[in-house]
This record gives structure tokens, sequence and C-alpha cells, in this order.
């Protein structure tokens, strides 16, 4: 029961303040049963009439409508609930079907997409978008996987450039949160967006479809999809891979995962999602390694594997061997200046591959010196001074 409510009806009926509405008539006790009743009658009037009005327009939107289509656009302008119970995507009913057919359109044939985020700070001219999406195009058969890719933006701007680039969009709104900046590492606006997309990555399971999440400072170089395994519903990369996938003291990364949509992986993300009450001051990818152990997730049933970084290399642990390699990470690098060096360099270094690649095999001669990495550069500074903080940070909570 509301017992807030119950004291503001008596304090209305008292006269707001807890005592007697004084003169004339109501200080008789008749007088004061009468005025009782009589606002009594109004308060059932009033509730019965709001009932049948919630009735009526339940059963219009049950006959193919919503009841909904009756409030403002501004009511329902908002994205999806952070509910940990829902089963449903609990969004603005414009927003669902929007994704949906989104989905549906951007699909493979098994119903799995290729999701990225992005916001204004990375749109700019020869940003990590812009690498991003060349790394497709000179990419080993990359280039037709742009068709399966949503990119998903946080604000206008990067949502009408994403457009303005005919590509697949989804503008996912968060009323009252400005994602248009950079957001540095552990910043309230860094949080926020990174659980947000852990609520989203949720609601697209919901909806039935699968997806490679990937961040945009990751070139995509081969088509990874034959090296994702067929035994595991969530795959996530790694900074540091120790040989063995199932071994879950390897260290994850987040910013690459592939996730089968099914009752586990859902189960799973609204409990990842609810660990931020848990972990306030950690960011997804901490929680979950804090949570990867949880007697919760063995009961949803859920198997994780860890890719091998001879496939899904970064900055972290680099892929050595460019004939195995299907995409590579500027991680362990802080900042976009040290981000966006190091990544031109990373292309420069694959077309040199591909260019002597494509010459020893039209002249029929075996690679004699194989072609190494000149990067991280910039990052590998930005390194030390992330391992440092890192460092910091965690002997510091």
């Amino acid at each position: 029961m509301d017992l807030d409510g119950v004291r503001s009806s008596i304090d209305i009926i008292k006269g707001g303040d807890g005592h007697n509405i004084s003169g004339g008539e109501l200080d008789h006790p008749r007088s004061n049963h009468y005025y009782f009743f009589r606002h009594l009658f109004k308060a059932v009037l009033l509730f019965t009439l709001v009932t049948i009005a919630c009735f009526v327009l339940f059963n219009q939107g049950g006959a193919g409508g919503s009841p909904f289509q009756f409030l403002p656009t501004s009511f329902y302008n908002f994205t999806f609930s952070h509910a940990s119970n829902s089963t449903a995507p609990a969004a603005g009913m414009e927003e669902v079907v929007g994704l949906e057919q989104l989905l549906k359109r951007a699909a493979t044939p098994d119903k799995t997409v290729i999701l990225s985020p992005l916001n204004e700070a990375w749109i700019e001219k020869d940003s990590i978008f812009d690498l991003f999406l060349e790394s497709f195009r000179i990419g080993n058969q990359t280039a037709g996987l742009l068709k399966h890719l949503i990119v998903v933006a946080l604000d206008q701007k990067a949502f009408d450039h994403c457009l303005g680039l005919h590509l697949n969009c989804y503008f996912l709104k968060t009323q009252g949160v400005d994602f248009s900046g950079e957001a540095h590492f552990m910043s309230a606006d860094y949080l926020n967006i990174v659980w947000r997309k852990i609520d989203f990555l949720r609601t697209v399971l919901e909806t039935g479809y699968s997806f490679i999440f990937t961040d945009a400072d990751i070139m995509w170089f081969r088509n990874p999809f034959q090296q994702f395994y067929s035994d595991s519903h969530f795959q996530v990369a790694c900074d540091k891979f120790r040989g063995n996938p199932w071994d879950l003291n390897n260290a994850p990364n987040t910013g690459l995962m592939y996730v089968k949509s099914s009752n586990q992986t859902i189960q799973f993300y609204k409990y990842w999602y609810k660990s931020r009450e848990i972990y306030p001051a950690k960011h997804d990818q901490d929680a979950f390694n804090m949570i990867k152990r949880d007697p919760v997730v063995r009961e949803i049933g859920l198997q994780i594997k860890f890719l091998d970084t001879a496939y899904f290399g970064g900055f972290c642990q680099s892929s050595r061997n460019f004939d195995l390699l299907c995409t590579m990470h500027a991680n362990c690098c802080a900042g976009l200046d040290n981000k966006i060096h190091d990544l031109k360099i990373l292309l420069d270094d694959w077309k040199k591959y591909i260019s002597a690649f494509t010459e020893n095999h039209d002249n029929n001669i075996s690679q004699s010196h194989p072609i190494s990495w000149s990067v991280p550069q910039s990052c590998g500074i930005a390194f030390l001074i992330h391992v440092n903080f890192e460092f910091w940070y965690q002997t510091n909570l």
C-alpha cells in the first residue's frame, strides 16, 4: 500500500497541514462527515472514469492500434527499458518496429547482424570511423559484409552522417544524455555509453537476432565467421589469450563479441546489465570479469568461449600471422589521436601485405621476408600510461 498516498489524501481533506479545516459548520462532527464523504464520492467517480477510459484505449490498441498512439511523441520517444525482469523490448512502439525492420533488412540468412556504435566525435574527416569502413573495403572478401553492418548512432549528427554514407543506420536515443563528445576512459559519459550498449544488445537478442558487436577502432581484414566456435553462444575477444578458449582466466575485451540469440544469452545480458548496480564504479568489461564465474551464470547455462588473438588480434597482443588475421583492435591505447595515428599505419601494413601477396602469387614465388606490424607507435606510449592508470585505479578503489 502507498502510505504516502494515503497520508496525502488525509492531508488534503484536513486542509493540507494536518489540521482540521476550521470555520462555520465544518467544525461540527456531522459537517466533517459530510465533507469527507463528498470528497470520497468525487474520488471514486474520478477513478471510475479513468478506469473506463483506460479500458477503451486498451481495446482500441488490441484491435490493431496502440493505446500509446494517443500520447504525445515526447512521451514514448525514449529507448529500451532497463528493467532486468523484462522478457520483451520495452521501447516506444515506433522504435521497436524500426529496429526490427532494420535488423531484418541487414541480417544474414541465419539472422546475424554486425553492430557498431558511432558518435559525433568519431565522424570527422580521416576519423576512426572512416578507417573502420576502409578496412572493410581493402580486406579479403570483407566488402560484402558492409550490407550486414548496422551503425548504431548515439547522437543526431552521427545518425545524419551515417545516412549520408548510405549505410544501415539506427538512432539509439537516450533522453537527458549527450553522447556526442569524446568519452574519456571511466568518465561518467563513458560509463553511460558502455552500459547503454549492454542494454541495447540485450534488446537485439530478444528480437531473435544474433550479432557481432564491433567497436569502430577494430579493423576488419577477413570474414571472421569461419573462425567462430560452433559450440558456444557467447564468444568474446581477448586483450591477452592464454591458449585455451574455455579458460576463464583469459583477459576479455568486450569491444568484439559474437553472440547468438538464445534464452541463455538473453538472461545473461539481463544479469550483466543488472551487475552495474553491484559494481557502480566498474565499466562493462570489468563487470564481466567479476561475474563470469558467478553461480548465476552457470545456472543460466551460458558457455563462454574466448577468441584466439591469432585470428582476432590487437595492440595488446598482435596477430603475428597475416595469413590468419581476421580483425585487429587498437586496444591498450588511450586517446583518439593516438588510435587514428596507429590505425593509419596498420592499414598501410595490411596494404603492403596484400600487395606483396598478390605480386608473389602472380609470379608463383613464396614470400621470403614476412611482413610484420609497424605498430603500436603512438599507442605504445599511450599503453604505458594506460597500464599505470589501470594499476592505480585497481589499487585505489
